[in-house]
């Protein structure tokens, strides 16, 4: 097996042109030794620079995350992703988290509402809550807009794609609709519909989020923002996974 990778083959791994292997070997981004006035690559240096760039992942198990195949555990690094969405949670005083396509969630919800915290607890309305964000993605809108869900509080999502594939959602919620709250008998129909105690539900009625419109407006602005920063994270994440998977193609050459 070679010693040092030739700049074609490591072109093929960087998906980068020649300049830029060049201007990074130059400037100490990328390990290389110049050797009179031409680079040389090693390929031991090369696979641990790879690997330090993923501390989840090493070249001998890596495997590209294509878009059919994608685990997202492995495609979104959940701590960076949570510590995002709580700052934009807290930011604008709002309820979110990432699920996936069939409604379950990904992250830690962020921020949640007091009536979601209590009817988290409860299996029926816990299902209908996943059953209501699975719907999102046959939404056909691609621009988020407010809807009412079973809890009667407004949410909205936004679209996280890796290249045209949707692979996740982010939702927002939690928020409370300008009639609110619902009056004794709406309650008492929400209790039982939910399968959640009457007795429980009352008190948490009031402990959601209240904004006005300016206010809503300024987060429907933000839904898809956020989510296309979750995407890029996902999809620079994804083209890393290819990088080591080549990697360690090469090194059984």
């Amino acid at each position: 097996m070679p010693e040092f990778l030739t700049t074609r083959q490591l072109q093929q791994i960087l998906h980068v042109d020649r300049t830029t292997i060049y201007r990074m070997a130059d400037d100490g981004r990328l390990p290389a030794v110049k050797v009179g006035n031409q680079w040389r690559f090693s390929r031991r240096s090369i696979e641990g620079w790879l690997k330090a760039q993923s501390p989840a992942t090493s070249s001998a198990d890596a495997q590209p995350l294509s878009p059919n195949n994608a685990d997202l555990t492995k495609l979104i690094p959940l701590e960076c992703v949570q510590k995002i969405q709580d700052t934009f949670a807290d930011m604008l005083g709002v309820m979110i988290v990432v699920t996936d396509l069939r409604g379950r969630p990904i992250t830690e919800v962020s921020h949640p509402c007091g009536l979601f915290e209590l009817v988290e607890g409860y299996p029926k309305a816990q299902a209908l809550c996943q059953e209501e964000w699975a719907a999102l993605a046959n939404q056909p809108s691609l621009q988020p807009a407010f809807a009412r869900g079973h809890l009667g509080l407004h949410y909205a999502r936004g679209l996280v794609k890796v290249g045209s594939e949707l692979k996740a959602m982010l939702v927002v919620g939690g928020i409370a609709p300008q009639q609110w709250p619902p009056d004794d008998g709406e309650i008492a129909r929400m209790a039982a519909y939910l399968e959640v105690p009457e007795d429980k539900l009352r008190p948490a009625i009031a402990r959601v989020f209240h904004l006005s419109q300016e206010d809503r407006q300024r987060v429907l602005t933000y839904v898809q923002r956020i989510a296309d920063i979750i995407a890029h994270i996902m999809t620079e994440r994804n083209v890393l996974f290819t990088k080591l998977h080549n990697i360690a193609e090469l090194t059984r050459i």
